[in-house]
C-alpha cells in the first residue's frame, strides 16, 4: 500500500532511529563521567573539611551508592525532566543549560553564516577557475584560516582591533557594561532585543558577537570551501551540464540554476557537520573572550568533577546533534526530493 505522506513517514522514522543512540549517550557520558579523576565531595566540603564531613556530604550526593544505584537514580531523574543540579554553580543544570546554550548557538550559526558567505562563493570561483591562480589563491587563504588555533587568532584580533585600533568593544562577555540585558524571550540576545525594539541593545550585541565570530568562522572556511569546490567541479564535468551548455544557456544560468543546486548535497552534508564541530569546539573562543556558553561550562565542569553538569552538557549535544541530522535530512528532501522518501 503507498504511503500518502511520505516526507512525513521519513521524519518519523529518522526521529525514531535516533532513540537507541540517545540511550547509548545516556549509557555512557553516565559510565564516563564517573571514571573521573577526583571527588566532587572533596570539592563541594572544601580543603578545611575532614574526612567525616566529607563522608557526610558523598552520602548526601549519593556517591555512596553502587553504580547501579546511582544510575537507575539518575536515569528516574531523567525521565521526570531533572538533569540535577551543579556543584559549580549550585544551580540546576537544566536552568544552566537553558541560559548559556543560546549564547553558544548565537555565536555558532552567526560564525557559521559569515563562513558561509565567504566559503561558499569562494569555493565556486575555486571551480570555476581550476588550477590558475585564483584556485590557488582561494585555497590558501582558507587553508591560512584553518591552520590559525583559534585561541591565536582571537587574541591577535583582540589585540588589534580592542588595544591598538580600539575599534571593538571590551571583550567580555555578550554585552558590554553600558549596555541592559534584554528581557529574556528565546535567550538570542539579538532577536530578543529586536522584539523588545531596543536597538541599541541590539548594535551592542552585534559588536560584541564580531569579534569571536570571525574568530570561529576563520576556521571553518576551510572544509565548506573545499567541499564546495570538489563538489562543483565534479557537477560541472557532468554531462547534463555539458548538454545544457550545448543548447545556449548563459554560463550563469548553468553555474546557479543547475550546477549549484546539484553540487549543494554534499556541501549541506559538510555543514552539518561544521556547524556540530564548531558547537562542541569553541570553547576555547568562549574562554578567550569570556562567553558564557555551554563550552566554557562544560569545562568548568569537568575540572571539578561535577557529574550532573557534564552528564547534562553530553546529553544536550546529543539531543542536537540529532535534531541537526534530521533537519540535513530534511533539506536534502527539498533540495532532492528523490533522496530516501520513496514509498516501497
Amino acid at each position: 500500500m503507498k504511503n500518502k505522506f511520505p516526507k512525513l513517514h521519513a521524519a518519523l522514522f529518522r526521529s525514531a532511529q535516533s532513540i537507541p543512540v540517545l540511550i547509548g549517550v545516556v549509557v555512557i557520558s553516565f559510565v564516563l563521567t564517573r571514571a573521573l579523576p577526583g571527588d566532587p565531595a572533596v570539592y563541594f566540603a572544601g580543603a578545611a573539611a575532614d574526612e567525616q564531613s566529607i563522608n557526610e556530604i558523598r552520602i548526601a550526593m549519593g556517591l555512596d551508592k553502587t553504580l547501579y544505584e546511582q544510575f537507575f537514580v539518575y536515569v528516574s531523574n531523567l525521565i521526570n525532566g531533572n538533569l540535577g543540579t551543579s556543584l559549580s554553580t549550585g544551580q540546576p543544570v537544566l536552568d544552566d543549560l537553558t541560559k548559556r546554550l543560546p549564547a553558544s548557538l548565537e555565536l555558532t550559526i552567526l560564525s557559521l553564516l559569515l563562513s558561509c558567505l565567504i566559503s561558499i562563493p569562494l569555493g565556486i570561483l575555486a571551480a570555476t577557475k581550476p588550477d590558475t591562480w585564483i584556485d590557488h589563491l582561494c585555497r590558501f587563504f582558507v587553508t591560512a584560516g584553518v591552520s590559525l588555533p583559534t585561541f591565536f587568532t582571537g587574541i591577535l584580533l583582540i589585540y588589534i582591533f580592542y588595544y591598538i585600533l580600539g575599534f571593538s568593544p571590551s571583550p567580555i562577555g555578550r554585552l558590554d557594561f553600558i549596555y541592559i540585558e534584554p528581557d529574556t524571550v528565546t535567550g538570542f540576545y539579538l532577536i530578543d532585543a529586536a522584539i523588545s525594539n531596543e536597538w541599541d541593545t541590539w548594535f551592542g550585541a552585534v559588536k560584541q558577537l564580531i569579534l569571536p565570530a570571525v574568530t570561529l568562522a576563520l576556521f571553518t572556511l576551510a572544509p565548506i570551501a573545499r567541499m564546495t569546490r570538489a563538489s562543483m567541479l565534479s557537477i560541472l564535468s557532468s554531462e547534463f551540464v555539458r548538454t545544457a551548455k550545448a543548447a545556449g544557456l548563459s554560463n550563469g544560468k548553468v553555474l546557479f540554476s543547475y550546477a549549484l543546486r546539484n553540487a549543494f548535497l554534499p556541501v549541506i552534508t559538510t555543514l552539518g557537520m561544521v556547524f556540530s564541530f564548531a558547537l562542541g569546539a569553541n570553547v576555547l573562543v568562549e574562554k578567550v573572550f569570556a562567553w558564557p556558553g555551554i563550552g566554557s561550562y562544560a569545562v568548568e565542569a569537568l575540572i571539578v568533577s561535577d557529574y550532573a553538569a557534564v552528564q547534562g552538557f553530553v546529553l544536550s549535544m546529543a539531543i542536537m546533534f540529532v535534531i541537526l541530522n534530521l533537519l540535513i535530512d530534511l533539506i536534502y528532501m527539498i533540495i532532492d526530493p528523490r533522496i530516501g522518501f520513496e514509498s516501497k
